[in-house]
């Protein structure tokens, strides 16, 4: 049995896409495949499996050497398993930069294009095949679009990107304005999560002058909510930074519908980071951030020292 999965703190698109390549593995291909997470859906997925009737994945801490594995969502080893390079990686299909430490046995299909959600890629992929997906697939698809895309305000739209989720909203009968509201006000119930799973939630690992980040970011229609708990985020980085091995936690606050970013400042070394990333001068423990949506193409690909 194939499993397919994608990064650790899974997000929307990282629940999704494991969902509908397992489908297309099982249905079209033939090869048996179930799809799998590393670690708890996010608020705004697991509102996505609820709404289409989707079972949850099984979580999983590890894969089995020689176990055969399909990467989606990523390539990159610091948000794969620990074993991933004992496993039979067959596939990859990706909408990241290529990091590069995947080891496979053979040659494989990888597939990384620049568009804004994994999805997309699958939708293309599949092609014809797509007519004769559950619904739920569809609607998997149609929210790991929108989710990645921040209903197309997100500067790694693209027209495909569009062109796709609106595609498929029409064979689904969804007014996208109306669903895409729906997901991002269950994305923005964070209130069952400690500060330290929020720090967590949505972040990567990054290097820089020498130092390893996290850079997390949290996407909000609430940025008050996470704002009026800024002391206690803040106190809480040096904790989730050590317990991660990291130097430092980045922590930016979207407000989607703004479409800007607050940086919380807690410490010199973020201020000196934001303010030569970002041209601003920070004179507290916050900076906002205007048009910052981001974190693949306006955050990571400037961050200085």
């Amino acid at each position: 049995m194939i499993k397919v999965f994608g990064h650790t703190a899974p997000d929307t698109d990282s629940t999704g896409s494991p969902i509908i390549w397992a489908w297309y593995l099982g249905e079209i291909r033939k090869t048996p495949a179930k799809p799998v997470l590393q670690g708890e859906p996010n608020t705004e997925a697991a509102w996505m499996l609820e709404r289409w009737g989707l079972d949850k994945p099984e979580i999983i801490s590890d894969v089995a050497a020689g176990e055969q594995c399909v990467i989606v969502d990523t390539n990159n080893p610091a948000e794969l398993p620990a074993s991933i390079n004992d496993a039979d990686v067959i596939e990859i299909i990706d909408h990241h930069m290529l990091a590069g430490g995947v080891k496979t046995r053979a040659p494989i299909n990888i597939t990384i294009r620049p568009l804004a959600c994994t999805a997309t890629i699958m939708h293309d992929l599949i092609g014809e095949d797509l007519a004769g997906a559950p619904e739920g697939v569809k609607g998997a698809m149609l929210t790991c679009i929108l989710s990645d895309t921040l209903e197309f305000r997100s500067p790694t739209t693209t027209p495909h990107d569009r062109e796709v989720a609106e595609k498929l909203a029409a064979e689904l009968g969804i007014e996208i304005a109306e669903y895409a509201a729906e997901m991002f006000a269950a994305k923005s119930d964070v209130s069952a999560f400690s500060d330290e799973e929020l720090l967590r939630m949505d972040s990567k690992e990054y290097e820089l002058g020498g130092k390893k980040l996290r850079i997390s970011v949290l996407e909000t229609t609430a940025p008050q909510v996470l704002l009026d708990r800024k002391q206690a985020l803040m106190d809480a980085m040096p904790g989730v930074a050590g317990a991660d091995g990291a130097d430092d936690v980045l922590l930016f606050i979207i407000d989607i519908l703004k479409e800007e970013a607050t940086l919380l400042v807690p410490n010199d070394f973020v201020k000196q980071v934001a303010e030569k990333s970002f041209d601003v001068t920070v004179g507290g423990d916050a900076v906002v951030l205007p048009g910052v949506m981001s974190r693949k193409k306006q955050i990571i690909p400037v961050l200085a020292v």
